[in-house]
């Protein structure tokens, strides 16, 4: 009976289709596979922030492949980012969400979301852009949504690849990062990150920060 078990547990197995990492993710895992976990578990804290909840949007999406994460938590999801080549990246076939292309240093959305969460983003925003960047995604929010800002702390820069601290233009500690979603947001929620593992430590010693942000109300 245990031999009859395993050999359909087997065949299972071989059956599963092989998923190729995304682009970024592929990306990660040469350079660095350790990496790979981490962006993974904050991904993981995502989903978990927004169990149940009806629509969702991912900015900055890159090639979408860890947002099945998410998809997995929620009722819809769908992703956008402003630069046309990740929509090339983008495999349908993972996540079967809506993907487009929008600027929010531009403009905001018609549609609105009752959570909407950015993860390595913020710290790729020109300072000059950055209130009208968060402006807008706030009024795409629902009267009850969630906001969740994730990017890496502004003391782990040292450690930083060159490559990184290139694109890297506006990193913060973590009291900067509530002080500016104090500005737009009625509570800010603060949570550290080292490696993948979450936490309320201590923030100078925290490589990434999240803002979990509440709308303000009218």
């Amino acid at each position: 009976m245990r031999n009859d078990k395993n050999k359909k547990f087997i065949n299972h197995m071989i059956k599963a289709e092989t998923v190729g990492l995304g682009k970024h993710l592929s990306e990660s895992w040469t350079r660095d596979p350790k990496h790979l976990v981490f962006t993974l578990s904050r991904y993981k804290f995502i989903s978990k922030m927004f169990v149940g909840f009806k629509n969702v949007l991912e900015v900055g999406a890159g090639d979408g492949f860890a947002s099945r994460i998410v998809r997995d938590s929620v009722k819809n999801l769908e992703l956008t980012d402003n630069e046309i080549l990740n929509l090339k990246h983008y495999d349908k076939k993972n996540i079967k969400s809506q993907y487009f292309i929008h600027d929010f240093c531009k403009k905001k959305l018609k549609k609105k979301y009752d959570g909407i969460y950015l993860l390595d983003v913020i710290e790729h925003i020109n300072k000059k852009n950055e209130k009208t960047f968060i402006k807008n995604i706030s009024a795409s929010l629902t009267s009850n949504g969630i906001i969740i800002i994730g990017t890496p702390s502004l003391e782990s820069q040292k450690y930083a690849s060159k490559t990184a601290k290139i694109g890297h233009i506006n990193c913060k500690t973590a009291d900067q990062l509530k002080e500016t979603c104090n500005n737009f947001f009625e509570r800010v929620f603060i949570f550290s990150m080292n490696d993948e593992v979450l936490h309320t430590g201590f923030h100078p010693m925290s490589h990434y920060i999240f803002a979990l942000c509440t709308i303000r109300k009218n």
